[in-house]
């Protein structure tokens, strides 16, 4: 078992929105119900709201649905890392300059590099920016 995992707002999302699950989200969500902590930055709490409140404005999900999502994914319980926005203007835009990727992805990349932790994105630029680090990738 995995002690601990990084996971970007695609796999979050993947977990409450059946259209965008595979057999490696879900087995990701197996993991996290056998003891896996998820650890995000702060980030990843506005970028899933943001996210499933789009899907219901495009009529993908309805309100009821988004909302047991936000349920469903507060009662994780994961690890927020408060102190990341330390790193923005340095080491996450760095990381995204040298990757050519948004500070926002950067953002989940750096903060599996700093903690020596997996991370799992399904995002094909991450992970790609991830092997090049030596970032392990789930």
């Amino acid at each position: 078992m995995i002690s601990k995992i990084v996971v970007d707002a695609s796999i979050g999302i993947s977990w409450v929105h059946p259209a965008q699950a595979t057999k490696t989200t879900e087995a990701l969500l197996e993991e996290v119900g056998r003891g896996t902590r998820l650890v995000v930055p702060t980030l990843w709490l506005t970028e899933v709201a943001n996210a499933l409140l789009v899907l219901e404005r495009r009529k993908k999900l309805k309100e009821e649905e988004r909302l047991q999502a936000l349920t469903t994914l507060g009662g994780l319980n994961a690890v927020v890392d408060e102190s990341g926005h330390c790193f923005t203007f340095t080491r996450v835009s760095e990381l995204a300059v040298t990757h050519g990727l948004t500070v926002y992805d950067a953002t989940y990349l750096e903060l599996a590099q700093r903690e020596r932790i997996p991370l799992a994105t399904k995002d094909g630029a991450i992970r790609d920016a991830a092997a090049k680090i030596g970032v392990v990738v789930l």
